[in-house]
This record gives structure tokens, sequence and C-alpha cells, in this order.
């Protein structure tokens, strides 16, 4: 295993951490400031040398910061868990440590025992990432690893060399689109174009327009002649996703598509022949939709040539590990941030959820998690309050929450939660919404004698609120600003002066 190393201008914090580390068959190796450290990496960076499996480091040291090493560490090894130590034990040093993307924070003085069992386990969350990441890398285009998931990776290599129709059946969020990709990627179309379409999206009088195209003149604002999906896919894969929504009369044109090959536009007189693979997909049962006449029977018969079933997440959770960590990594990289981590405690409450949302949904939590989650280690308590409210069930919190259920949110704006729920009657939670725990707080810090209450609680409300509506958001100010009501100077004023850029 790769050493510990550990960075202290205090020989004894050296020798103490060295000797029970020892203990504890944990190699290490010792700096005594920054500059040191940064030299040593670029010699394992060149193979002159091992690198670290975890990094234990002053934050107040001659020559350099901890922080500041924190910084250059993480630009050159973006994974390596960082443990901070500080004898200021302050809160600014916290906020930058996790900021800066720390493991862990370690005030100064600490009990040995404990400081071992956080770097032990550093390093049990190192060797893991170190697992996943080689396991994403070695399979960047897989799904899942559920047989289940293996099923349907068969059926697509089967199916590599076909140009035949396929209906792609599952439930929303399941990941429908993606497995239409790969049958484009993997087939003789693959340097065509993939043009994709939800027909349950575009309304009823634009959606024959958008699958044909139209003449100039065809109808009111048609000022120039317009190619349609179908032109747009020549030579590719067109996919129509929710094709059940599609309109009955629009399904007889779709069939007349399927059966000669040929099409009009909109207001054309002219046949236009569509060189095209047609792949669709649909969430609804479309045997039920035939019977209550709504669904064609003879286009569900040319679509249903060979059909692929999606499985729903809850039937392949052995997958939702590794698709957290991909998705923990993709958010992090659309964002700018360093990418957080998830503990063993918290993927077995995200594996016992029933995720109605399936695998969009997961992908939307690592997001929202990597916005929200406070450390850089992603406990379960940092869980959102759906999948702590609903694990194994899949259920929606209610309007109005338990003061237990509540817990999360009011933790999330900094106030005490009591564990008993007659304790949180008693604290001021008999109605059990936010704003009945807002009060209590507010009282309880009117009852110090406080006079910055306004302050502190304006703060932290506001910080939340657009720490939430930016994780909504995926980072992108105006929208979150314009889903707040507010305006793009407010949000960006208000980032600023509560650091949230930091």
């Amino acid at each position: 295993m790769k050493p510990i190393w550990i960075v202290d201008d205090d020989q004894s914090i050296r020798f103490v951490l060295e000797k029970a580390l020892a203990r504890e068959d944990l190699p290490t190796r010792s700096f005594t400031h920054a500059k040191e450290v940064l030299e040593a990496l670029a010699d394992a960076s060149d193979g002159e040398g091992e690198g670290p499996q975890v990094l234990v480091s002053d934050i107040r040291m001659p020559g350099g910061s901890g922080l500041e090493l924190l910084e250059q560490v993480k630009k050159k090894l973006p994974g390596l868990p960082v443990i901070i130590m500080t004898a200021f034990s302050d809160l600014d040093s916290a906020v930058s440590a996790f900021q800066g993307g720390a493991f862990e924070y370690l005030p100064k003085p600490f009990d040995l025992p404990k400081a071992v069992e956080l770097i032990r386990r550093a390093v049990d969350e190192s060797q893991r990432e170190e697992v996943a990441e080689e396991r994403l890398a070695a399979s960047p285009e897989m799904l899942g690893q559920a047989p289940a998931m293996q099923d349907v990776f068969r059926a697509i290599g089967r199916l590599s060399q076909s140009n035949v129709t396929v209906l792609i059946t599952g439930e929303s969020g399941s990941g429908k689109e993606l497995v239409a990709r790969a049958l484009h990627k993997h087939s003789p179309r693959a340097g065509g174009p993939f043009v994709a379409i939800n027909t349950a999206a575009i309304p009823k009088d634009l959606l024959e327009s958008e699958l044909f195209g139209h003449e100039r003149g065809a109808f009111t604002g048609a000022q120039t002649m317009r190619r349609g999906r179908f032109e747009q896919a020549e030579g590719g894969t067109l996919f129509l996703d929710e094709i059940g929504d599609m309109p009955f009369d629009l399904q007889t044109r779709l069939l007349r598509v399927l059966s000669d090959g040929h099409f009009y536009r909109v207001g054309g007189h002219s046949a236009v022949k569509a060189h095209v693979r047609v792949i669709a997909a649909t969430h609804q049962n479309l045997e039920q939709r035939v019977k209550e006449g709504s669904f064609r029977e003879d286009l569900f018969h040319r679509l249903n040539v060979i059909r692929l079933r999606l499985p729903p997440l809850r039937e392949r959770r052995e997958d939702v590990p590794m698709l957290t960590r991909y998705f923990l990594q993709q958010s992090a990289t659309q964002l700018g941030v360093e990418p957080k981590r998830i503990s063993d405690a918290a993927l077995q409450v995200l594996g016992a959820f029933d995720f109605p949302g399936n695998v969009r949904q997961l992908e939307n939590i690592c997001h929202w998690l990597t916005v929200m989650a406070p450390a850089q280690v992603i406990d379960t308590k940092d869980l959102p309050p759906e999948v702590l409210g609903g694990a194994g069930t899949g259920a929606p919190l209610p309007d109005t929450l338990e003061p237990t259920a509540a817990a999360p949110f009011i933790a999330s704006l900094g106030m005490p939660v009591a564990a008993d729920p007659l304790a949180a009657r008693e604290a001021g939670a008999a109605q059990g919404d936010w704003e009945t725990s807002l009060q209590a707080e507010a009282q309880r810090l009117l009852a110090q004698g406080r006079t910055d209450v306004w302050d502190v609680l304006t703060r932290r409300f506001e910080t939340r609120l657009i720490q939430t509506a930016l994780a909504n958001t995926r980072g992108r100010r105006i929208e979150a600003a314009h889903k707040l009501g507010i305006g793009r100077n407010t949000i960006t004023r208000k980032i600023q002066e509560l650091h949230l850029e930091e």
C-alpha cells in the first residue's frame, strides 16, 4: 500500500502519528513544509517515487499554508483524501478546508485513536475510489453491471449489424434514449446523424411539421421550406420517444413511412424517400392502448419487431454505487468543483430507495449532493429528504412534515433537532412545518440575548435558498434567479455577500 504522507513543522506531531500508524501497519512518510511535499509529488509523477495514499497536513506552517498545499495537491491528484490539522479551531478554517476539497478537518489537540481511525477511514475511501475509477475507465459506455442490464447489452450486440426497427420499453428516466444512442453507435448507420424527438413534448398541431417538414406557404407563418426530423436523420437513426402519446391521425402517417419508406412534407405534393432507421420508445403499455383504441394495432406490430425492455433502477440496485460515483464525477466536472465521495452507509440508504424517477432521479440527486452536501465525503445525513423519508418505498414526503421527517431541512438551517417527537413538540414544533421550527430557533437565539438574530437567520435562509436553486438548475445563475423570482444582479450580489463562490 502507498504511504500516508504527514506534513507538519512540529516534530512531536509527526513522531506521534508515525508511531501510531506503524502500530496499525500503515506506512508513513513525513515532511516539514509544503515545498517538500510538492517536490515529492513531482518526483512521483516522474516515476521516481511513490505517491501518497492519504495526505495529513497542518494548516499553518512556515513557507506555505496547508490550505495552499491542499489547492496544489488537488490539481495534481484530485481524488486524494486530504486531512487538514490545525490548532486554530475556528469555523473559517474548517469551511476553507472543505471548500478546498479536504476529506476531513482535524482540530488540535486531537485524540490519537480518533485521529488514527479517521486516517484509516480515509485510506479505505481512497482504495474504494481507486477501484471505482478503474471500473469506470474500463467500461465508460456501460449503463450497468446488473444481470438485467447485461441482457440489454447482449441485445445491443446482436442488433449491431442490423437495421431492424426496435421498440424500447421502460419507465420514465430509465435511460431509453441512452440505449437508442448505443444501438445507433454500434450499427452500420453510426456515421450518419442520430436525431431524437419526444412526441409527447410537442403540441399536436406542430408535431406533423416537426416530423415531416413543410413546404413554403403550407400554413400561416411558413415563410420557407423546412426539413423535418425524417430528412434530418437521413442515412442515420430517428429516435421517437414516448411514441405511445402520438396523436392517432399522425400514427397513420408514420405507419405509411414505415411501410413503404416514403412521406410527404406538409403542403407538399412530391414524395420524399426516407433512408432512416426508426427506434421508438415508450413508458406505456402499448398492448393496453391498442385495446383501448388509442393506438393503431398495425403500427404497434410495425414497431414491435424487436422489443427491448429496460429495467427500472429498483430492479438493478447493485448498479446504484457505480452510477452514483459516475454522476458525482460528472456533476463536479460540470460545476468546476472537486468531486465528492460517498460513504458506504449513504450508498446503502440510496440502494434501498425505490427511485420512482429511476436513473434520471439518481443523476439529479447527485447534482443536488454536489452543491448541498457540506463535507467532501457524503454521509447518510446529507442525503435529500425524499431519500431519507422514502427509502424502500419511493414515496414522496408529505407536504406537512412530522418533526422527525423535517429534521434534514431543519438541520440544513443550522437548527437543533430533537430526536424525540414529544421533545420536538415541546420545543415549539407542534405543527411539524419548517416555519414553526424557524420560530423555535428564533426564540432560542433571542433567549440567549443575541442582537444579531435577524442577520444570522436571514443569512442561513438565503444561503440554503440560493444553493437549492443552483442545484436545481445545475449551477446556472440566470435560470436560478428566474425560478426564485429575483433579478440576475440580485442573485450575483447575494452570492458574493454570502461568500458562496469560495
